[in-house]
């Protein structure tokens, strides 16, 4: 049988110079030119001929959402301003980023159910226990929130969520949560909002 693949050219290639690169025809080209072959002369590129394509209007919203809680752990059940944050914004189809602007707190995605925070609360504070606050070196800065730090580090700083006929995306347990771990003073969490 017989091969219908192209014959290599069997002579030896002249090296490039410094600066230059060797195109599919094996001739030299400048560093930074494409090596393909270039297209076709019905190429838009080449004849300066627009692609009709329906035009989409990328929407982009940003707004900051402020929490204080009383105490220096909480966890906070969010989605329902980050849902209104997706109806001020008017995109139906994109994505939504809330993140925590802080690095003692967190922002994630879990079921809204009572018990699962206290596990929350009491898997943390072993893995992390606030006290003894000796026991960090970052609370030799004269803070006491080295533990915090931690916990939001496990916990993450953001969450992006898929928008899909203007509604976030999510399973059917699905919930955005704030957690605090260094609270008592007024904290960011910024929604971020691209879409069409």
């Amino acid at each position: 049988a017989t091969s219908t693949r192209p014959r290599l050219d069997p002579r030896p290639k002249q090296p490039c110079r410094p600066g230059e690169q060797r195109n599919v025809n094996g001739a030299s080209t400048p560093i930074g030119v494409p090596v393909s072959t270039p297209p076709g002369p019905e190429s838009p590129r080449l004849t300066g001929r627009r692609v009709s394509q329906p035009e989409a209007t990328v929407k982009s919203y940003r707004k900051e959402l402020w929490f204080e809680t009383p105490t220096r752990r909480a966890f906070l059940n969010i989605t329902p301003q980050v849902e209104a944050c997706l109806r001020e914004s008017g995109v139906a189809e994109g994505l939504c980023l809330v993140n925590a602007m802080h690095i003692t707190s967190s922002v994630f995605v879990n079921d809204d159910e009572r018990g699962l925070m206290g596990d929350f609360e009491r898997w943390l504070e072993a893995l992390a226990p606030h006290e003894p606050v000796s026991q960090y070196q970052h609370n030799r800065t004269g803070e006491d929130n080295g533990d915090a730090h931690l916990k939001r580090t496990v916990m993450g700083r953001e969450v992006v969520a898929a928008v899909t006929g203007g509604k976030l995306d999510f399973g059917p347990w699905e919930q955005i949560f704030y957690g605090e771990f260094d609270g008592r003073r007024r904290k960011r969490v910024l929604v971020k909002i691209i879409g069409e």
